[in-house]
């Protein structure tokens, strides 16, 4: 794959994390360059030329990929500089957390308990987005069951390599 291509690639993914997350453009174009680059761990400035940045927008956009565990810095015995590399966990399901949605739907069930005698057209809102945690609180855990599952059968079959999770 040309400089080129993975240039074009880490723009894709910039456009998506800055329209989906609102991530700052440089922080997606970075994680979209950390999924195709070779070597798989570059320095600063490494990334810097290749992505056509300077060194503060790219320790910007480490900080924030690091936040979400997305990106980690790495440093080998003996060398000055730190790597910037995909971070494992990023690579792991995410936003699985069931309390999350718990707590939306004690939230949701405060408001409605502010609008205890309101008509049905006030409450209809709050009333679906807690049927909505509800229900998301509910399946998130066993989603993410079929999913460990379901990866387990890749890995079998050969489609996904077999790693450690």
């Amino acid at each position: 794959m040309s400089q080129d291509s993975h240039l074009i690639f880490a723009d894709h993914v910039g456009r998506f994390y800055a329209r989906q997350y609102g991530f700052p453009p440089m922080a997606g174009r970075l994680l979209g360059y950390l999924f195709v680059c070779d070597p798989p761990q570059q320095t600063i400035d490494e990334l810097g030329e290749a992505l056509l940045a300077s060194r503060s927008a790219i320790t910007g956009a480490v900080k924030l990929l690091e936040s979400y565990k997305m990106a980690r810095r790495t440093r080998a015995a003996g060398e000055r500089m730190d790597r910037v590399e995909l971070d494992p966990a990023s690579q792991q399901p995410q936003n699985f957390d069931s309390s999350i949605h718990k707590e939306h739907a004690a939230l949701f069930r405060e408001g409605l308990a502010l609008l205890a005698d309101a008509p049905a057209e006030r409450r209809a809102p709050l009333e679906e987005m807690t049927a909505l945690a509800d229900f998301l609180a509910e399946r998130l855990p066993r989603l993410l069951d079929e999913w460990h599952a379901y990866r387990e059968e890749l890995r079998e079959s050969g489609k996904l390599p077999d790693s450690s999770d």
